[in-house]
């Protein structure tokens, strides 16, 4: 099993929660383009998601702060 630092992956963003969601969303569309191309993959969409968030291919938007 592949182990993540969540502080690493945590550096630079505001909110965790942001990056709870962002990750979740990015695991979602994964396995979506997966089942749609009928890929098989060995590793799970949401470590794919993760590498993907760490080697900055996409960018997590936070919220906007309520005054």
């Amino acid at each position: 099993m592949k182990k993540v630092n969540v502080d690493e992956l945590f550096e630079g963003k505001a909110s965790r929660y942001a990056l709870v969601i962002g990750v979740a969303k990015r695991a979602r569309q994964i396995t979506k383009e997966m089942e749609e191309n009928e890929e098989i993959s060995d590793d799970k969409a949401v470590l794919l998601a993760i590498d993907e968030i760490k080697q900055h291919k996409i960018n997590i938007l936070q919220p906007e702060e309520d005054d």
